[in-house]
């Protein structure tokens, strides 16, 4: 039963040290340490302790920004601590998914989640109606088969499907659906 630490700054320019503190002073034995942007999916230290931890081990976190990018990334790291049997806690809010309350505080931040999500999708969505209603939304345009005569003369020139998928910068999906369709047109 292992107590672990996590902590991240943002910049190089930060300093780790009163989180590295806090972590000591609540018991953990081993820190992960980071300098690294919290929008960046690039965490080594974060999927480094992720697999390091086991069954009965708790992670500790001083701030829930430290370790998560957002609400739904948040409740991503905790369920891959909750399959693996390992406890979570953050200091600053005496948060710990060990105890009922703790299990209820992040039911609840799971909830808020879900509905800031499903806000910004309805107004995401009006905003759309809107602007069709105005003329000013169209979709996005099907670029890659506003080039299905150049797919098809660089495939009659021998080119592989791989490089004229390259060469227009358009997926190899639509190099596929392109030659397929022209085939059954012919």
């Amino acid at each position: 039963m292992a107590m672990v630490g996590y902590a991240r700054v943002s910049t190089v320019e930060q300093n780790l040290t009163a989180q590295l503190e806090q972590l000591q002073a609540a018991g953990c034995e081993k820190v992960y340490q980071e300098k690294a942007s919290g929008a960046k999916d690039d965490r080594p230290e974060l999927s480094a302790m992720l697999d390091y931890v086991r069954e009965n081990d708790t992670v500790i976190c001083c701030k829930l920004d430290r370790i998560a990018r957002s609400t739904k990334h948040l409740l991503e790291v905790v369920e891959t601590l909750e399959k693996k049997k390992v406890s979570f806690k953050v200091l600053n809010i005496n948060l710990d998914t060990g105890t009922p309350t703790g299990k209820l505080m992040l039911s609840m931040l799971a909830a808020i989640g879900q509905f800031e999500r499903e806000m910004m999708l309805e107004r995401q969505r009006e905003g759309i109606r809107i602007a069709k209603e105005a003329g000013a939304y169209k979709g996005r345009k099907a670029t890659a088969r506003a080039k299905s005569a150049e797919v098809m003369q660089l495939i009659g020139e021998g080119l592989t499907r791989e490089e004229v998928a390259k060469r227009l910068g358009i997926g190899i999906a639509s190099v596929y659906r392109i030659v397929k369709d022209n085939k059954a047109a012919n």
